[in-house]
């Protein structure tokens, strides 16, 4: 291909068709990959025309789905052409197009996800709403989706594939920690958030600190957003942290005049 091929090519316009509910409200914290946690439970909600429970028909036969979305979060910092993976400590830089960074020429990402549910919901003009349930995310709050795949074993899962650097799943765990002032919270939300602790717990054992920390014990008291609450931690050993806050941020705002 000559370089007034490439010069010649088009841009392309695509159109969002839902829109992701996370428990992430941050990018801090998410998990690296998606399935990592599992009591990390969403929604994607389906917008204008795309709003059409037909475009879900025989989606429910399937477990997994694949999802194509934009890192809405990191986009206007642009890319760059060699970054830092984790998995490798962050010491050592490799093309963005064999990582999966948020810093892409386009900020496109995938994740496959479970599966949960699909159902409609009345809005209040009287419309319906089509919501997907979903779980095992690792998107913002927020994330725009372009499309959405069912996932098919047969063809999306190579059991000889060679992934480098990145071949196993990391499994050195973090034990996590509660205070008896956080445990109270905790069982104060179950009703609403009964998967709250385990959330947590799944979050934090990967340690979400940035990859130089990791294997190392800081005095440093971290913060991260899941829902609407503010969570603080801190290392405790090479190989434990402990919580030890939690704030409902919600009932910290102001309530708004009526």
């Amino acid at each position: 291909m000559n370089n007034s091929t490439l010069h010649s090519a088009h841009n392309i316009t695509l159109t969002t068709i839902g829109e992701i509910v996370s428990p992430y409200q941050e990018k801090f914290a998410i998990p690296r990959q998606p399935g990592i946690v599992s009591a990390a439970k969403g929604q994607i909600v389906l917008l204008a025309d795309a709003n059409n429970q037909d475009l879900v028909r025989g989606l429910e036969q399937f477990s997994h789905l694949w999802l194509i979305f934009v890192f809405h979060g990191t986009k206007e910092q642009g890319w760059k052409p060699l970054v830092r993976p984790p998995r490798l400590g962050g010491n050592k830089k490799v093309g963005v197009l064999a990582t999966r960074s948020t810093f892409r020429p386009n900020p496109i990402g995938m994740s496959v996800v479970k599966l949960d549910g699909i159902r409609q919901e009345k809005r209040a003009d009287g419309t319906q709403q089509t919501i997907i349930d979903i779980s095992g995310l690792d998107l913002l709050n927020g994330t725009p989706i372009l499309d959405i795949k069912p996932y098919v074993p047969y063809c999306d899962s190579i059991d000889d594939a060679n992934a480098g650097f990145a071949q196993t799943e990391p499994s050195d765990n973090l034990v996590v920690n509660f205070c008896d002032e956080v445990e109270q919270v905790i069982n104060n939300q179950q009703h609403q958030f009964p998967d709250l602790k385990k959330l947590i717990t799944q979050v934090l054992a990967q340690d979400p600190r940035p990859a130089y920390k990791q294997n190392k014990c800081d005095q440093k008291v971290y913060g991260m957003s899941l829902y609407h609450f503010n969570i603080q931690w801190q290392m405790t050993s090479l190989t434990e942290l402990s919580v030890i806050n939690i704030e409902n941020i919600s009932e910290l705002m102001p309530e708004k005049n009526q």
